[in-house]
């Protein structure tokens, strides 16, 4: 058995899904349900006895100990974060609670567990940590992609209190012996994805009919992941990566994302054109630049192939079509995640012509 962090949000309920699809191995998914959290995901398990969900929170040090004792999990992965850029300049004090208190007393837990094993149980046991490639910083358009060396610099509320979450991380195998695993994604992308982020937000708007904001000149890049291949990527690092060690996990995808917003548009124009055969492109419009908005993420993905045998299954035209087409497909999920605060978000963010 496993248990999983934050398993009802996106890469957390995509990571569940394909799991039990490959394997019969039990999964207790811990999720606090905020708004990024959506049970109606991973509905295709309700009355799945390898799926048992607990509604709580990874800095609940009583309930998290109860779950580790109860159930005895042979690994950790977590997922559980504040994620999105945009809402922590807004709101940075739920990032700093949940990425860096959450995950210092999910490592207590742990390590108390972890305490408790022996032998063989000891000896196999893992705690895996998902993070991502904005605590580096951002790079020049002729900078090497960033390795697992590369010096942590972050610049935005979120991507500070993630590179604190992986210190800490750190720190507990280098004091403690915790036998842990780090993993850093570029941008990830798929079904499921909430759609506040750059993809599912301009296929949601294409087909209402709205504004498709891009932020600045658009020209900022970053390397896309089929969140499906990231979810191999973990179940790899968990299965053979050594304890101690970091992975980057990249789609070798680079593109800047006003390529990216005219790609959705075209597929859009494909499979579900506009009824007065205008493009979806004649929708796009330029808004106001974030703070701080970093220029160019880059993953070298070369150590997790190199030393575990990882690459990503989809190259960046296969993985947004299946994308794409996923959404068309499930506009009743699209519809009930769409709730009076992501109105309020787009609005807030984008302006209420979003």
């Amino acid at each position: 058995m496993i248990l999983v962090t934050g398993a009802a949000g996106f890469i957390g309920a995509n990571f569940v899904l394909d799991w039990l699809a490959q394997s019969d191995e039990p999964v207790i998914n811990l999720d606090k349900l905020t708004y990024a959290g959506n049970l109606q995901s991973l509905s295709s398990l309700d009355g799945d006895a390898r799926h048992v969900f607990v509604h709580g929170d990874i800095g609940d040090r009583a309930l998290v100990d109860r779950l580790l004792a109860e159930h005895r999990p042979r690994a950790v992965v977590n997922f559980a974060a504040e994620s999105h850029v945009d809402r922590s300049i807004h709101g940075p004090e739920d990032f700093i609670q949940t990425n860096v208190v959450g995950t210092f007393h999910l490592l207590e837990s742990v390590r108390a567990h972890w305490g408790t094993l022996e032998g063989e149980a000891r000896a196999a046991f893992r705690f895996l940590h998902v993070s991502t490639d904005e605590v580096y910083g951002t790079l020049k358009p002729t900078d090497p992609p960033f390795t697992e060396n590369h010096p942590y610099e972050p610049n935005s509320p979120y991507s500070a209190s993630k590179a604190a979450s992986d210190h800490l991380v750190r720190a507990y195998h280098h004091t403690y012996g915790l036998p842990v695993l780090t993993t850093n994604c570029s941008n990830n992308y798929g079904p499921y994805h909430f759609p506040e982020k750059l993809i599912p937000l301009m296929i949601v708007n294409a087909l209402a009919g709205k504004p498709l904001p891009v932020y600045g000149d658009g020209m900022q890049v970053r390397d896309w992941l089929f969140v499906k291949d990231h979810c191999s990527a973990i179940r790899r690092v968990l299965e053979a990566g050594t304890p101690g060690e970091t992975y980057n996990v990249g789609g070798w995808n680079e593109k800047p994302n006003i390529e990216i917003v005219n790609t959705v548009c075209a597929l859009l124009d494909e499979m579900s054109p506009r009824a007065d055969g205008q493009g979806y492109a004649t929708q796009i419009t330029y808004v106001k630049d974030r703070p701080g908005h970093d220029r160019r993420y880059a993953i070298d993905a070369t150590k997790i192939h190199r030393e575990l045998g990882w690459k990503p299954a989809e190259t960046f035209e296969t993985g947004i079509r299946k994308t794409v087409r996923w959404y068309l497909d499930n506009q009743a999920w699209v519809q009930q995640v769409q709730s009076g605060e992501y109105r309020q978000w787009v609005d807030k963010q984008y302006g209420a012509k979003a």
